[in-house]
């Protein structure tokens, strides 16, 4: 594992769109020296309309501002939207753009699914909450549930290193990258010990997973997990199977009125395993869960982009900030708590599926899919291409209709 645990940080969790906007919005505008974005789903619609003033802003002010958005998930931005940000001075990337084939995205592997926003190298958002109208209550009943987390401290410079390694031209040498803003913060600011534990294809492939197993294996207590798609591998669901077997309550708050129906029929294949083993599950029913968070007995919590599926665990790029602060912890596990009790539906051995001769052999296959797949991931295609993002000249947007459509990089070795 790469990421290092930093003391003296303050934390504060935000929940939806109604939380994370307005925050991210007021710290932009207060920025003084650059800003970083990052975003799996950039959409133009009221939200994606409101960064791109604020990204305009900024760089009208004279600002370092770098947008990178998902050439998968932000795949129909038009041009005129982008050309207004890159001839105010935004320097806007995409992350692996590919070209439709036959109308059909193909760049559905490796995607950069991270959520982050760095300010100043001061202050960070890490989440799962994307720029898109989707995430606010106004949307409708297909709203989504979703957290991200502000920090401060000493952790900002991680998170800042990380947003910066997406965007720096391959094999640019140290004393050409641009030094660190001079005011950004190194001094403990808070109490809170924190890590960023990011996920890669290439020397951090799997270190999300194993600060996951880490924390299930030590916990002596409590174990409360929410995530949107739940399929994890085979050595986490031995852990959760473990855990609840050894006395640790442990509770599963899974997608009950999912977004795409599939995400609830692969999971329940899981279902009779879990709860055999004594495993709690929760299916949040009041709208989609875009969760990605967890809380381990009274020190240990996660908020960030990623899944518990073999998109997140084995392909994507991904970005989660793990916790050590007990305030933190209880704040987010009374939070979790509560959804359990007044948002979820429990569900009961007697509510899962039958045991069916099919249903089993459902599982079984469920069971050797997860246990294999990162090693089948590997020859999956795009996995081994590095992940460089393709810098939008204001010559590409004046003729791109979709960002997508942005000419791809050569390849390189990994």
């Amino acid at each position: 594992m790469n990421g290092v645990w930093r003391e003296g940080n303050r934390v504060r969790l935000l929940e939806n769109g109604e939380e994370y906007y307005p925050r991210v919005f007021e710290a932009i505008a207060a920025a003084r020296s650059e800003v970083f974005v990052e975003t799996f789903i950039l959409f133009d619609d009221v939200v994606g309309q409101q960064l791109q003033r604020a990204l305009i802003d900024a760089a009208k002010r004279g600002l370092r501002v770098e947008l990178t958005v998902d050439g998968y998930g932000s795949h129909d931005l038009p041009g005129e939207f982008v050309r207004a940000m890159v001839e105010a001075g935004v320097r806007m990337h995409v992350f692996d753009p590919r070209p439709r084939l036959l109308g059909f995205r193909i760049n559905i592997f490796r995607r950069m699914h991270r959520k982050i926003v760095v300010l100043d190298g001061r202050l960070a958002f890490v989440g799962g909450i994307n720029f898109s109208f989707d995430h606010l209550r106004e949307h409708g009943p297909l709203a989504k549930q979703d957290y991200a987390v502000e920090v401060e401290g000493p952790l900002v410079a991680d998170i800042r290193r990380l947003a910066e390694s997406a965007v720096a031209p391959p094999r640019r040498w140290w004393w050409r990258r641009p030094p660190p803003p001079k005011d950004a913060a190194q001094v403990n600011v808070g109490n809170a010990v924190a890590l960023l534990a990011a996920r890669d294809n290439h020397r951090r492939r799997d270190e999300i997973e194993l600060h996951y197993r880490e924390a299930i294996r030590r916990a002596r207590r409590e174990i409360v997990i929410a995530n949107a798609y739940f399929f994890p591998g085979y050595r986490l669901l031995r852990e959760l199977r473990d855990a609840a077997r050894r006395g640790v309550k442990v509770a599963l708050i899974l997608q009950g009125r999912p977004d795409m129906p599939w995400v609830r029929w692969v999971a329940l294949t899981l279902y009779d395993y879990l709860l055999r083993a004594g495993v709690s599950i929760y299916e949040y029913c009041e709208r989609p869960l875009h969760g990605k968070v967890a809380a381990v007995d009274d020190d240990w919590a996660t908020v960030g982009s990623s899944n518990l599926d073999p998109l997140s665990l084995a392909l994507n790029l991904e970005a989660n900030v793990i916790i050590r602060d007990r305030a933190f912890n209880a704040q987010l596990r009374e939070h979790l708590q509560q959804l359990m009790a007044d948002r979820c539906e429990a569900i009961t051995p007697e509510q899962a599926p039958p045991r069916t001769p099919w249903r089993q052999l459902l599982t079984f296959l469920a069971f050797h899919v997860t246990r294999h797949f990162p090693r089948w991931a590997g020859l999956l295609p795009g996995h081994r291409r590095p992940a460089l993002p393709v810098t939008v000249t204001p010559a590409v947007a004046a003729t791109a209709r979709p960002a997508a459509n942005v000419p791809k990089p050569k390849k390189k070795a990994a």
